[in-house]
């Protein structure tokens, strides 16, 4: 198994994040649009956009995202954004690729809502255009902003009708804010039919995925705490609820202290739902063909597995049925030789 090319084999993404995925050339080109100075050496960009391998904690770790909000600020730049995003997934063989954003965070110089989502989806429309690849986008709210704020943010979102603007997520410091102190948030999401995920268990909080659960949420991003949490596993699997995982940036953000913590075997020996994802590409300097690598030197994952966490993520993805079974048929021929 050690010949696998992990690049060549076919991968799905469902947890990625826009500002913390751009390539170091996107983000000059950003900031040559916006007038904003950078570092003159890719060494010393990169390390103020990639968070240290040990963070201290979740809060850490955003740090790096701080320095890509003022890049963010217009419809071009969003648009570019998008499509580097998709463009580096289609280059290492992803064929579907849900891109999440807050559109509160690039809305400091004027841009409205629907303008955000309609940017960032042109984007995802070059790259369609222009590569083998799938690649809708997904809505944030900001678990810790103004809920007022986050509630017409949402409510001006939902009227935006892009076919590639699939659905809503809640991101931010769940520690601080979780499901039931956003409860009318989901609740409001919940009522205009759109597909939600959430993240959830990230920060060792049993009730957050229990409470997810209890809201009917069917995806969640992280839950690392599941490595612990046998029984809440079981309800986890039983509910058909899919885990975004994402190794890389939950070893750096002591979301699991060790890979030993990282829930990934004990939730492939309970037949869950599993998704692997980035989180951050360049945040965490990463892509899927290194976590695929991870995977199989951590856990000897094999591309069958591998075969089957997709099949999985499509299942759970918000693309259209039409699409789901499209892609289905990529997957299940890409991977003929493994199965």
């Amino acid at each position: 198994m050690s010949t696998i090319d992990f690049h060549s084999l076919a991968k799905t993404e469902l947890h990625c994040h826009l500002d913390g995925s751009l390539s170091l050339p996107t983000i000059r080109q950003l900031a040559a649009m916006t007038n904003i100075d950078l570092p003159a050496s890719d060494e010393e960009l990169k390390h103020h956009v990639t968070a240290p391998a040990h963070c201290e904690n979740l809060l850490d770790y955003l740090e790096a995202f701080d320095y890509i909000r003022p890049l963010l600020q217009t419809k071009e730049a969003l648009t570019l954004a998008a499509y580097d995003v998709a463009k580096q997934a289609a280059l290492e063989n992803v064929v579907y690729i849900e891109v999440r954003f807050a559109p509160e965070l690039s809305m400091d110089q004027g841009l409205t809502v629907p303008e955000t989502i309609d940017a960032v989806c042109e984007g995802l429309h070059q790259a369609q255009d222009e590569f083998d690849i799938t690649a809708k986008a997904l809505v944030c709210g900001m678990r810790q902003s103004d809920q007022e704020l986050t509630s017409r943010i949402l409510a001006e979102a939902n009227q935006v009708t892009d076919q590639d603007f699939v659905g809503f997520d809640f991101a931010g410091d769940e520690h601080h804010y979780p499901p039931q102190a956003i409860d009318a948030l989901i609740q409001q999401v919940k009522s205009y039919n759109r597909p939600m995920t959430l993240h959830a268990g990230e920060c060792h909080c049993p009730a957050n995925v229990a409470q997810s659960m209890a809201y009917g949420i069917k995806r969640n991003g992280h839950v690392t705490l599941l490595a612990d949490e046998p029984e809440l596993l079981k309800e986890f699997v039983k509910n058909g609820v899919t885990g975004e995982l994402c190794l890389t940036s939950n070893l750096q953000t002591k979301a699991a202290a060790t890979v030993a913590d990282f829930p990934y075997l004990k939730m492939k020996e309970a037949q869950a739902h599993i998704s692997i994802n980035t989180d951050n590409r360049t945040v965490s300097d990463t892509d899927l063909t290194k976590e695929y690598a991870l995977y199989h030197r951590h856990f000897q994952t094999t591309p069958a597995d591998f075969y089957q966490h997709n099949v999985d993520a499509i299942q759970a993805s918000f693309a259209s049925e039409k699409e789901k079974q499209e892609l289905l048929t990529k997957l299940e021929e890409a991977y003929a030789d493994y199965l």
